[in-house]
């Protein structure tokens, strides 16, 4: 079940979502029988235990709604208050956070009787803010909170949370966020250590599924043997993939001598053996690299041709003229040597296959090459000191990067007016004295934009609103 599930009077919920709860039959204040997802109501107690020591006291009032429900509910409220009111505070049918069995209408306990009327909460709106202040240790936010309305559609509602798991409700909580603005607005970069035999996907939906997003992106793919920096883009983030792509990689390789494989790499199928040249010039040959070249992208890679992926023609014995592309070897070091082995650390421009360069080096050798292990060290300012490995990833450990840390970028805090600008798309006078590009942001520290020069004026490159 995806616990950030958004729905709203846009976002109708599916029979799909429906089919998958989890539900639990529970007690109400006034003893009548309701339905919750399980894990939602044990973390509902959790939270309970933790208000009681404060002197709180809370109940339930409304858990899980089946669409008859709401329709029933919407009926009601109609009648006793009018369809205006009615349709301002209730959900229509399927459009209703009850839906999910996520959200919880909770009731206060004063002087030992239950506040159960709407508008008597709101004389006791100083305990529930109390309250508000916790919910995210145990996973929940307030679903409808002040000065929000015009996102969420809805009036303030302090007894209406919502459980979305810890880790998303601490982010949503530090940054004032409502879930719609946490799936519209929020963006983050992740700098990962990849281990081995994970595909770089894998990793992706590992990190999709913690945030409950799906706008979720890698900056350039590690093979399954290689290992090291990985940096993925959450959200609003992916935007600038292409900023991130457009940097230096550094690795380290391991290489051994004397054999070909069908990957270039030592996972695949052996195609030829050659000796190994005694008295080899391995230093002398690789500073032969530190150059700029066209360089051939092996077969087994997701560079398309015709339409196709190259691994596909190779999966399908099918024989394909393969592309070259130009790449940058900046810098190349050997670091040891042994027999039949080598390994050397490289700085290489964005396109770089280090198998391709690794079988180029082999055959400037007068023999073969084939990369046993690879580790991604640094790309661009990002060293592989700086990341998370996947155990804090499962630990909910990680740390989150602000895009505009991870670009270098200027960063502007504009005033309202020119806010108002940049949120209808016009153009801006380069006050700035900016050469490229320039990251807008408002007083309230929320990304807007990323504007370029085009000529005297600053236009539009990406926007974050």
């Amino acid at each position: 079940m995806n616990k950030t599930i958004l729905i709203n009077k846009d976002n109708p919920i599916k029979q799909k979502y429906l089919e998958q709860l989890d539900l639990i039959e529970v007690k109400d204040v006034i003893n009548e029988n309701i339905f919750v997802d399980k894990e939602t109501y044990n973390k509902y107690l959790e939270l309970k235990e933790y208000l009681e020591q404060k002197n709180i006291i809370i109940g339930l009032t409304s858990g899980y709604r089946t669409i008859k429900h709401q329709q029933e509910l919407l009926e009601e409220y109609k009648e006793k208050y009018g369809e205006e009111y009615a349709n301002k505070i209730v959900a229509p049918p399927t459009t209703s956070e009850h839906h999910t069995s996520l959200a919880l209408d909770i009731a206060l306990q004063v002087d030992g009787k239950w506040i159960l009327e709407e508008q008597d909460d709101y004389k006791y709106d100083y305990i529930f803010k109390e309250i508000h202040k916790y919910l995210h240790l145990f996973g929940f936010i307030l679903r409808y909170p002040e000065n929000k309305e015009e996102i969420t559609k809805y009036p303030y509602e302090p007894w209406h949370i919502r459980y979305v798991g810890e880790f998303v409700s601490k982010i949503i909580y530090e940054r004032n966020l409502t879930l719609e603005e946490y799936h519209s607005s929020f963006g983050t970069v992740l700098f990962i250590n990849k281990e081995k035999d994970m595909t770089s996907f894998d990793v992706v939906n590992k990190i999709s599924k913690l945030f409950g997003i799906k706008r979720v992106g890698h900056t350039g793919t590690l093979d399954p043997l290689a290992t090291g920096v990985l940096i993925v883009a959450v959200g609003q983030a992916t935007k600038v993939v292409e900023l991130l792509t457009s940097t230096y990689k550094e690795y380290i390789a391991e290489v051994k001598l004397g054999i070909k494989t069908d990957t270039l790499d030592i996972t695949g199928k052996v195609l030829d053996t050659k000796e190994v040249p005694s008295n080899i010039k391995l230093t002398e040959t690789l500073n032969s690299f530190k150059k700029t070249y066209l360089q051939e992208v092996p077969i087994y890679s997701a560079v398309k041709v015709h339409g196709k992926k190259l691994y596909e023609y190779a999966r399908n014995n099918q024989e394909v003229e393969l592309p070259k592309k130009e790449v940058t070897i900046k810098e190349i070091e050997l670091l040891s040597s042994k027999e039949d082995t080598f390994t050397f650390k490289t700085l290489v421009s964005k396109g770089c296959y280090i198998r391709s360069l690794i079988n180029d080096i082999g055959n400037s050798l007068n023999t073969y090459a084939t990369m046993t292990k690879l580790i991604r060290t640094k790309q661009g300012i990002v060293s592989i000191e700086e990341t998370n490995t996947l155990e804090d990833l499962d630990n909910k450990n990680i740390t989150l990067h602000n895009i505009e840390d991870v670009l270098d970028i200027k960063v502007v805090e504009v005033n309202d007016f020119l806010e108002n600008k940049i949120r209808c798309g016009h153009r801006l006078d380069n006050t700035f004295s900016i050469e490229d590009k320039v990251i807008f942001k408002n007083k309230n520290n929320q990304l807007l934009g990323i504007y370029q020069v085009k000529g005297e004026h600053l236009k539009v490159w990406k926007n974050f609103i």
